[in-house]
């Protein structure tokens, strides 16, 4: 195993539980891990593939991943094949010579293809399969975040292949789906696997949101030439931040469900080919995305539960060097979730999803530890009172009393009776000249005009902490009305003091300061490394980080190898990957080094 470890993928050591992971293959037991994102669950069941006699076939949930997932395998040497409907009929034909002749390591199948007839028998008749591995195993439970019916064909493998070994992997299950998982997929007797979920090398942020697009554009321009994905609720967002960003010199690219799948197609790959730096998209895009320099991941509105949230942030520092996380929100996030989530028929699923966005919110509004909330509710407690690595733990946040303003702001909204929404509240207390406000008489209600010297802005942020204080209530009609509740009213009349917490910018090295950083590296030789790996990476059309992750350029530009035993020492460096690039990155460095001796 580790010889295979270092000639095939060139690491020199597993990491936490994989070498038990592919023991227990090996052994023919079935596998049930949860592991974070990144925490190296591919290599749990590509290296048992290359040791097995037969091949291991990879239930992959998005075909327009696959190509990827394949390219990365065979960069390794690794005999690696997909089936789906995007083959030719002679690329088609020439998967089933492979399959019948033993030739493939590895096979990537979407669910759906199983659940065709003559296709799952041809793999009972004719392959000879060493195990099944599945992919983002939550889909197959009703109670995940990401339920696929057409994961439900995967609870016939044990009837149909009792012989064969199955792993199902997943980086976010709550203990209930957890059980889920096991029951429908029939394991026997498997070998478990719960690692933490904790991605110490990411550091979380959360600030509520006035001008989404402008504050999305300062973190980004934070991360200059840095890869990352920003996440908006509905297309329409998503095509003017990303209009947005591009307006603004950012080079960005929409992608989501309503555009044409040629288009999301080339999109995605030029994201993954680092032609573009960013892509702003729904949540349509990301599940078992590969790429592995993610380096920040934004949120423009808040997120139906923490599963999603989870899993999208860990999109980002999958080789686990340090990445960024940034949740922008307000108060209209949550009231459109819940608006939606009103109208599903079914009562449980109302009551599930009830459940999950007020768990959100309290994660999103409470200002404790992100990373202490985020794992105990996956039912994990985090060992310490301080991560180091979020805005709360770094004191990136400033308290103030703001009792005056939200008296005046709950003045004026028990003087207009309660028939009124923020908007028109806020014209009343900023002495604007409206239709509405003549037609009401509202310029002699006494707080008409007295909070002019505050912006719109601001009384918008004061507005969503009254929100979430439970000061405050919107009622969900077509009016949008404002009414105070019990809390409101001590506040209003004097017999509770309200305070806003408010966030200090946080600048991209601050924010990651206590994060364990790499090591020091010649910052101009790793752009040098990178320049080398994508010119290579645009000869065989592939995305620049299946040649070498930046990890292993970050250790390249500390180590200075030149020769092919020292480059087979740095960490990612395969047999085949050194027989294939490594010249290319030792004559750099070579030529590096000349020129800066002079």
């Amino acid at each position: 195993m580790k010889t295979h470890l270092k000639n095939v993928f060139g690491f020199d050591s597993f990491r936490e539980n994989q070498e038990e992971i592919i023991a227990a293959l090996l052994n023919k037991r079935d596998v049930f891990a949860v592991m974070p994102t990144g925490g190296g669950k591919s290599l749990c069941y590509q290296l048992p593939a290359v040791l097995s006699s037969g091949m291991c076939v990879v239930i992959s949930p998005l075909i327009a991943l696959m190509k990827d997932q394949v390219d990365g395998a065979r960069a390794n040497g690794i005999r690696a094949a997909y089936y789906n409907s995007s083959l030719t009929i002679s690329e088609k034909r020439e998967v089933d010579v492979a399959i019948g002749n033993n030739s493939l390591d590895l096979l990537y199948l979407a669910p759906e293809r199983l659940s065709l007839d003559y296709f799952f028998r041809d793999l009972q008749q004719r392959a000879n399969i060493a195990f099944f591995a599945i992919d983002e195993a939550h889909c197959i439970s009703e109670w995940g975040h990401d339920f696929r019916p057409d994961y439900m064909v995967l609870s016939k493998l044990k009837e149909n292949f009792p012989d064969t070994p199955l792993a199902a992997f997943t980086a976010s299950a709550t203990p209930h789906v957890q059980d889920d998982i096991l029951m429908k997929l029939n394991l026997v007797s498997p070998f478990n696997i719960l690692a933490s979920f904790n991605r110490p090398n990411i550091f979380y942020q959360v600030q509520r949101k006035i001008d989404v697009n402008s504050e999305i554009l300062d973190f980004i321009e934070q991360h200059k030439d840095e890869a990352g994905i920003v996440y908006r609720t509905t297309r329409k967002s998503v095509e003017k931040t990303a209009a947005y960003l591009k307006k603004n010199k950012i080079n960005a690219l929409p992608y989501h469900a309503g555009l044409d799948s040629e288009i999301r197609k080339k999109n995605q790959d030029a994201f993954n080919k680092d032609d573009i730096q960013v892509i702003v998209a729904t949540i349509a895009f990301g599940m078992g995305i590969d790429k592995s320099n993610v380096r920040f991941v934004v949120h423009g509105d808040l997120p139906k539960n923490i599963e999603s949230y989870y899993q999208e942030t860990g999109r980002s520092g999958r080789d686990g060097e340090p990445a960024h996380c940034l949740l922008l929100h307000s108060y209209g996030d949550e009231a459109t979730i819940k608006f939606f989530i009103g109208q599903v028929e079914d009562e449980k699923e109302k009551k599930r999803n009830s459940a999950k966005l007020a768990s959100m919110s309290s994660f999103a509004n409470n200002h404790i530890c992100r990373r202490k909330a985020m794992l105990k509710y996956f039912g994990e407690e985090f060992p310490g009172t301080n991560c180091g690595s979020c805005d709360v733990c770094s004191g990136k946040f400033s308290t103030r009393d703001a009792t005056r303003e939200a008296q005046i702001f709950m003045s004026a909204v028990l003087r207009t009776e309660e028939m009124f929404g923020r908007n028109h509240i806020i014209d009343i207390i900023r002495g604007a000249n409206t239709q509405k406000i003549r037609m009401f008489n509202h310029t002699e209600i006494k707080t008409y005009g007295v909070g002019s010297e505050i912006s719109n802005k601001e009384w918008t942020f004061l507005i969503d902490a009254l929100f979430a204080k439970d000061a405050i209530m919107q009622m969900s009609d077509e009016h949008n009305q404002i009414k105070l509740t019990d809390r409101g009213r001590n506040i209003l009349f004097g017999s509770e003091k309200f305070s806003i917490i408010e966030p200090v910018k946080v600048e991209k090295q601050a924010g990651i300061s206590k994060i364990s950083r790499t090591k020091d590296y010649n910052k101009a030789l790793f752009e040098c490394l990178r320049q080398v790996r994508t010119v290579i990476a645009k000869r065989r059309d592939i995305p620049p980080y299946l040649v070498f992750s930046d990890k292993t350029l970050h250790e390249m530009a500390r180590e200075y190898p030149t020769s092919r035993g020292a480059m087979l020492q740095i960490s990612g460096v395969g047999q085949v990957k050194m027989a294939q690039y490594g010249k290319f990155f030792c004559e750099a460095i070579k030529e590096y080094q000349t020129e800066h001796s002079k």
